[in-house]
């Protein structure tokens, strides 16, 4: 990776890990009600349900007050907002788009396969939070109906250098739409207006770190991944962690489809003597992500890799402990979909305490909410088995090939 790819972690953060839902929107609600100037809100999906409600409320109370509460949805993961909702926003003055509906072909097109996966949010600029939680009750589930134990996910709640980052790529994203729709609209003096509001003085425009207001802290960075100029930069991350690794690599990730290069750096790292244990999905959600990863399974195995199933709940975390002290928390799925179409938002932290935070919660996952994988089992598993796991994985095959994509 040398010469190729180098994250600059930045020091001066204040980091602080959440889980679920609720230890979410705990942070998000007191930053939005601390709001003085600007909130910026990006998820995929923004439920129908007590998540969705107690956001509303937030965003419609700050807005009122005079905030400026930017809201982008995604279209295939909130086709669209509940309309008392919606006329809640627009009475409050909160601004909303969706992101690429998905019309009437649906996802027929590949190009509708470009997602906005984001879960961040950003206040005045200020305070981030960036993860896998979407807007959603962690006992509910869109398809599934009630759980009967929260889904497991993480987000982190960050104050320092890299805020700079989200506020431009939020705004950036937020003022495409804008573009999109006032070109739609044909009200160019809207758009006008837009831009200058955007990025005019006052308006969640954070102010250049002084020497006074940067402090001891974290190292971190913000790590995007788009279809323009950052395709690889959350896998690249991940490679070069993974290489320089020396004692423990631990990963969980929900939709976990390793590209070869993925594949062969775990399994060159089992191999050195590095111990490489993974948490993945343990629950059926959808015929291809439950039995195309498992084609994938056998190569790990035979090199040592611990592979365990999450099975009290959903998994839908997307994180990384290496060597105790290097982290990340995210929206990036090691899949097709994430590595290689959707937007996504990683954020990356070398610090021993929140590494070891994170590390604790996910051996205690493993190990008491887990079922750890055996390598003769999982070679003796019934033929069918095999039959729809190499199925579902020809399949994806497949439709990488109608996206032009390598994996």
């Amino acid at each position: 990776m040398k010469g190729r790819f180098r994250t600059v972690l930045r020091a001066g953060h204040q980091v602080q890990l959440l889980q679920g839902w609720d230890e979410l929107f705990a942070g998000m609600r007191q930053a939005i009600e601390n709001a003085m100037h600007e909130v910026r809100l990006e998820t995929y999906i923004y439920g129908s349900d007590s998540a969705g409600e107690q956001m509303c409320a937030a965003l419609v109370q700050a807005a009122r007050r005079g905030v400026a509460v930017h809201l982008v949805v995604d279209g295939v993961g909130t086709p669209r907002l509940p309309p008392a909702w919606a006329e809640a926003f627009n009475a409050a003055g909160v601004r909303w788009h969706v992101y690429k509906p998905a019309g009437w072909l649906g996802m027929l097109l590949p190009s509708r396969w470009r997602r906005l996966h984001r879960k961040m949010c950003l206040v005045d600029g200020e305070v981030a939070f960036c993860g896998g939680i979407n807007v959603l009750d962690d006992r509910q589930d869109p398809n599934h109906g009630t759980l009967e134990a929260p889904r497991l996910d993480f987000s982190v709640r960050v104050t320092g250098p890299l805020t700079g980052a989200m506020h431009e790529v939020m705004t950036q994203t937020w003022l495409r739409l804008q573009a999109a729709s006032e070109v739609r609209d044909a009200d160019w003096p809207a758009a006008w207006r837009a831009l200058q509001e955007a990025m005019g003085p006052g308006r969640g425009r954070r102010a250049a770190p002084t020497a006074a207001t940067v402090q001891p802290g974290a190292r971190a960075a913000l790590l995007l991944r788009d279809n323009i100029r950052h395709r690889r930069r959350i896998e690249l991350a991940y490679l070069k962690a993974i290489a320089q690794a020396h004692e423990e690599i631990i990963i969980a990730n929900a939709y976990f489809l390793p590209g070869r290069k993925l594949r062969q750096a775990l399994i060159v790292a089992a191999q050195r003597g590095v111990r490489v244990r993974l948490l993945l999905q343990g629950r059926y959600e959808y015929f291809m992500q439950y039995h195309a990863v498992r084609p994938v399974y056998g190569p790990l195995l035979q090199a040592g890799v611990e592979i365990h199933e999450y099975a009290a709940s959903f998994l839908h975390a997307k994180v990384a402990v290496v060597d105790g002290h290097w982290a990340t928390v995210g929206s990036s799925n090691l899949d097709p979909l994430s590595l290689l179409l959707a937007r996504e938002a990683n954020v990356v932290i070398d610090d021993v305490d929140f590494a070891g935070g994170l590390r604790e919660r996910l051996v205690r996952a493993m190990e008491h909410e887990g079922r750890h994988i055996d390598p003769q089992a999982y070679t003796r598993r019934p033929w069918h088995q095999h039959v729809l796991d190499r199925m579902a994985f020809g399949l994806l095959r497949a439709i990488l090939f109608l996206t032009g994509r390598r994996y």
